[in-house]
């Protein structure tokens, strides 16, 4: 697997903002690049390629990068993890402001807004921390397992993937204390909450396990090869399969599965917008859509070193006709990944 040699931080960022609030957009001219805080100096060794936690996948490489790895919406602002330098950035949605940036744990990796404040996973720290949005203060620090990267609301309480112990955190929304740690399975890297239950994709299982809200083990269903990420869809869940460069749906009522299909090389990154789910291919560096209920899959223009997306310290920069594909709904290209929504073994 050929994996970019820059950093796709900033695409799993893009998707974020996507599904999160794409009429922020102007699609009729070039998105603004918004500069985040700037790092110790000098390049990072990210060993084990983008969108991972410089793992066991190999094909490292050295950039001069913060490297954004994760987004959340307030309502009113967008906050921005920058893992290589331990900062949240706040940047206000309407304007593109950058209006604070904030230490938190060590290496920041998955952000979560929820009940009003936003929560941090910190992948080194092994806490998760609680920030007032408004201030950007600490509120408080939760320990919970080794190598949190994942967080998903259910209502009343946060979960929390710890990608090292093999389980999951669930953390009271309301106090931050422990309500119970749940075996899973190995490597658990993406969580989502979907038909009143938590899933979670084993990267290093080959499988999703769904927990009740209580804890208990429901099932555990296959997936592809490395399931990376999830996102809940009305009845039904979605998880990319990092390796197998496929997606797989399942029936949220019982875990079902209702196919998979291709989409990329590295499918990391998923989310729903309402309408159409957003996959970005780490691997072949490419921003996908499909349509749930006639899953074809749509190819976004593929980012050039030249032109479409510049990979720096910067959020990102896309060309006008990249942006104005993505936030219009259309390819650019007009043309179809090979299989799409044709269901595959």
């Amino acid at each position: 697997m050929n994996f970019l040699k820059e950093r796709v931080f900033s695409v799993a960022l893009l998707l974020a903002l996507t599904a999160a609030m794409p009429s922020v957009i102007n699609a009729q001219s070039p998105m603004t690049e918004i500069p985040l805080a700037s790092g110790s100096g000098g390049a990072q060794s990210m060993a084990g390629g983008a969108l991972l936690d410089g793992g066991d996948l190999g094909g490292g490489s050295s950039v001069s990068t913060t490297g954004p790895e994760a987004v959340a919406f307030d309502g009113t602002y967008f906050w921005v993890a920058t893992q290589f330098n331990d900062k949240i950035t706040r940047i206000r949605a309407s304007d593109g402001l950058v209006s604070g940036s904030f230490t938190v744990g060590s290496r920041p990796v998955a952000l979560l807004f929820a009940n009003g404040a936003l929560y941090v996973a910190n992948l080194f720290s092994n806490n998760v921390m609680k920030i007032t949005p408004s201030t950007g203060a600490i509120a408080a620090t939760y320990n919970v397992g080794d190598g949190p990267g994942g967080l998903a609301y259910d209502g009343s309480s946060i979960w929390v993937t710890n990608r090292n112990s093999n389980n999951v955190t669930k953390l009271s929304a309301k106090n931050g204390s422990i309500q119970g740690t749940f075996a899973v399975g190995n490597r658990p890297i993406g969580v989502a909450f979907a038909g009143n239950n938590i899933w979670v994709a084993n990267n290093k299982s080959n499988s999703v396990t769904r927990l009740s809200t209580a804890g208990a083990v429901l099932g555990t269903y296959p997936a592809g090869k490395g399931p990376f990420g999830v996102a809940a869809e009305g009845e039904n869940v979605w998880i990319t399969n990092y390796f197998g460069q496929s997606l797989t749906k399942l029936r949220a009522a019982d875990g079902f599965n209702l196919g998979t299909f291709k989409v990329g090389d590295g499918a990391a990154g998923i989310a729903f917008d309402g309408m159409n789910l957003w996959v970005v291919n780490n691997g072949d560096s490419t921003l996908v859509y499909i349509i749930p209920t006639a899953p074809g899959v749509r190819l976004m223009r593929r980012p050039e070193r030249d032109s479409s997306l510049t990979f720096t310290n910067t959020f990102a920069r896309f060309s006008q006709i990249t942006a104005r594909s993505i936030f219009s709904g259309t390819t650019s290209a007009g043309r179809s990944l090979p299989n799409s929504g044709n269901p595959s073994a």
